[in-house]
């Protein structure tokens, strides 16, 4: 089922992700944990695509297994750096022959060993590219994309930054799902410019419940996010201790959530990290709410 269609039949909708194997000796750990978090029954789950097609021949089996033995629906991942055309129209056809309704039409990052190389030969150079070839292969997906709270890296400001959002939308993207974000007032906020600029598909806001104080540095390397004082006190006070940390993050990102809710944001995913736990530990935090309104 299209995710577009799920979104209309529900009043709050809580999703998950999970990221396949980098490599075939962790894969049956990888797959345990994505189905206990599949048994929870989500919305949804959705399921990564490595950079550069890394882990691409396990997203589709996973994304598949999802759909068809837990009877959850997928959104599996695809990305387009540095592929051929021929790449992805194979990996369109894949998807196409398993059954794949939802898509997520993404750039992907950049390899370390690509990033310095000269990129204007390359078929596909950002993620609008592959949401047109999408449209164009005839294939019946409902399109995701990714926007930016706080600004896309690689963008200059925040109006750049929403043209070329907006260029997404209107080559066919369906819904948008954020980056990870801390303050829930920049989503506000983003929402607020994105609707004035004429983009009105369904908005996911991605959530990501940060268990560990080494977490911190890598998301903020990852996507430059702005950390509020609040979750700083978080840190600083229960960093040293893993336990208290892993709760009080948990209780983090349901706060957050229940702000979303409550100011109108109906989706939101949680980038679980395939940590069945703490998917699940956040959804009994929910149950009342999403319980008594999906």
């Amino acid at each position: 089922m299209k995710l577009i269609d799920i979104f209309q039949q529900r009043k709050y909708s809580l999703s998950f992700e999970v990221f396949p194997p980098k490599t075939s000796d962790v894969y049956d750990s990888v797959k345990t944990a994505t189905e206990q978090i599949a048994a929870l029954k989500p919305v949804f789950m959705s399921v990564t695509y490595g950079a550069g097609g890394g882990t691409s021949r396990y997203t589709l089996d996973i994304a598949k297994r999802i759909r068809e033995e837990f009877g959850v629906e997928s959104l599996a991942h695809l990305t387009c750096v540095s592929s051929t055309k021929e790449t992805v129209k194979a990996r369109i056809e894949d998807f196409k022959q398993a059954g794949i309704e939802n898509v997520m039409a993404l750039r992907g990052d950049i390899p370390t060993d690509l990033q310095n190389v000269d990129r204007s030969g390359w078929c596909y150079r950002h993620a609008v590219d592959l949401i047109a070839e999408i449209k164009e292969s005839g294939a019946d997906f409902c399109i995701g994309g990714a926007c930016y709270p706080e600004v896309h890296p690689e963008s200059r400001d925040q109006k750049e930054d929403i043209a070329r959002l907006k260029e997404k939308v209107d080559a066919g993207c369906d819904f948008l799902t954020t980056q990870m974000f801390f303050d829930n007032n920049l989503l506000y906020n983003f929402l607020y410019k994105i609707r004035e600029a004429g983009i009105t598909v369904p908005v996911i806001a991605g959530i990501m419940p940060i268990t560990n104080a080494k977490q911190v540095e890598r998301a903020i390397k990852l996507s430059g996010s702005f950390m509020p004082q609040r979750f700083k006190t978080i840190v600083d006070r229960f960093g040293g201790d893993p336990l208290a940390m892993k709760q009080a993050g948990i209780a983090y990102a349901t706060d957050q959530i229940i702000d979303l809710f409550a100011n109108g944001v109906t989706n939101v995913h949680v980038y679980s990290m395939n940590k069945p736990d703490v998917a699940e530990t956040i959804q009994k935090n929910l149950s009342q709410i999403i319980g008594k309104n999906s």
